[in-house]
């Protein structure tokens, strides 16, 4: 028996990274997951890896920033995999740059998929998840929340993911829907690999040093992420509410 049995995900971003990672989780004790990535190709790819380990996985390509788009994936979630029951808010994009430099246009990318996304794929599963006053969803925030050089889109679109986090626990607490946010430090995924390299370092090198700032001496992975989000998602986290949890190994 897994804590997820009969339950049913959508992870967005989930095509690589941190998203595949918490969907693997998820469907590894027992849900039935809804794979949403921009890249149609990734998310399938994600999902198939799910269904040779023995879970159950549908992907599905779609654009986080469209309304029309996130009420179709949804839908099609709902209809495939019978329900809906967990939702993950994952997607997101960097377009590092210092605050003279930054484009307005990346500056409102950056904010459109993450907060936005977060936005549109709580508002289209909350129905769902209303009307059978029963839901958990985990948001993901970042330690960029606090501020970050070269960041202003990211940290302020972090940022407002908390707030939003907060505001949706006490709108459909009374649901029976939590609402909550993961914040990771430093993960090693292509992401932060792209960082490395836009400083003109090797990405493992890069996380070299950074693990030397990090008290448990190491940077994350997408494992470490996808257990906090697991515990959120879960029944034992039925009375933890519009928290945020930073994992990221101890810095302050």
């Amino acid at each position: 028996m897994g804590r997820f049995d009969g339950r049913v995900a959508i992870v967005s971003g989930a095509g690589q990274g941190i998203g595949a990672g918490i969907a693997a989780r998820l469907a590894s004790e027992g849900a039935a997951v809804g794979v949403l990535d921009l890249n149609a190709d990734a998310a399938s790819s994600s999902a198939e890896a799910i269904t040779l380990a023995g879970g159950t996985a549908v992907g599905i390509g779609a654009d986080v920033t469209s309304e029309e788009g996130v009420n179709a994936a949804v839908d099609q979630v709902v209809r495939e995999l019978g329900g809906l029951d967990i939702v993950v808010n994952n997607a997101g994009i960097t377009r590092d740059n210092m605050l003279f430099k930054m484009s307005v246009e990346d500056f409102d990318l950056v904010l459109a998929v993450h907060l936005r996304g977060t936005f549109l794929l709580t508002k289209a599963a909350q129905r769902h998840l209303v009307e059978q006053r029963y839901g958990r969803i985990v948001n993901l925030s970042s330690r960029s929340a606090l501020g970050n050089r070269g960041q202003a889109n990211y940290a302020s679109a972090k940022a407002g993911v908390i707030a939003f986090t907060a505001t949706a626990a006490l709108e459909l607490g009374p649901f029976g829907i939590t609402v909550n946010a993961v914040a990771p430090g430093y993960i090693a995924t292509d992401m932060t690999a792209a960082t490395a390299r836009r400083l003109g370092m090797d990405p493992e090198e890069h996380q070299k040093l950074a693990a030397e700032q990090i008290p448990v001496r190491r940077v994350g992975t997408p494992d470490d992420i996808a257990a906090v989000v697991a515990f959120f998602a879960s029944e034992e986290a039925g009375y933890v509410s519009g928290q945020t949890l930073h994992v990221n190994g101890g810095q302050r």
